[in-house]
């Protein structure tokens, strides 16, 4: 049972990096990928829509992002929900599409990328710690049960073992992000 415990939460902890991950390719590093339109939901009927669902995005090279909306009465409100984005753009409306170009990145806004990329990072490991602390709380439970106290102990410091692991993952894939930003 404690076994099963671990399992779960080896497995929450695992989400945990991949949404980290996820976040991460959202954020630009001075060229174009569809994935940093993730984030963005478009207010569309009432109700916020990511703007994949809405759109055909591609990118012609490697500075620029088309996005061509199915519906061109949506085209003013995907507009305005790049303009209200953290993403620093301004989007060029042509009437059937939006142009996206990607400026070389600053000091500053590479500095101000760095910072989020550490946010997310943050966010990641706190997961992580609740994710210990419920299988925790699980072991625990189960010394009420059954376990003995030594049992518990052991299971515990394997626990923690693992956290220690998925944080120094954390810390890896935070490095890399960081150095792709920080490159010239």
């Amino acid at each position: 049972m404690p076994q099963s415990v671990k399992k779960n939460a080896e497995e929450r902890m695992e989400k945990a990096i991949l949404s980290l991950k996820r976040d991460l390719s959202t954020l630009r590093a001075g060229r174009a990928a569809p994935s940093l339109l993730d984030r963005i939901q478009v207010e569309y009927y009432g109700s916020p829509t990511p703007v994949n669902q809405l759109a055909n995005i591609n990118t012609p090279d490697s500075r620029t992002l088309l996005i061509q909306p199915w519906d061109k009465s949506s085209l003013a409100d995907i507009e305005r929900a790049i303009m209200k984005s953290d993403l620093g753009l301004t989007p060029a409306n042509d009437g059937s599409t939006i142009r996206l170009s990607i400026p070389a990145l600053t000091e500053e806004r590479r500095g101000e990328l760095v910072k989020l990329t550490k946010k997310f990072g943050e966010e990641a490991k706190v997961a992580i710690r609740n994710i210990r602390r419920d299988a925790n709380d699980d072991i625990k439970k189960m010394e009420k049960n059954g376990i003995s106290e030594d049992e518990s102990r052991g299971h515990q410091e394997n626990i923690q073992k693992t956290t220690d692991k998925f944080i120094a993952e954390v810390d890896k894939v935070l490095l890399a992000k960081e150095k792709e930003i920080m490159e010239v």
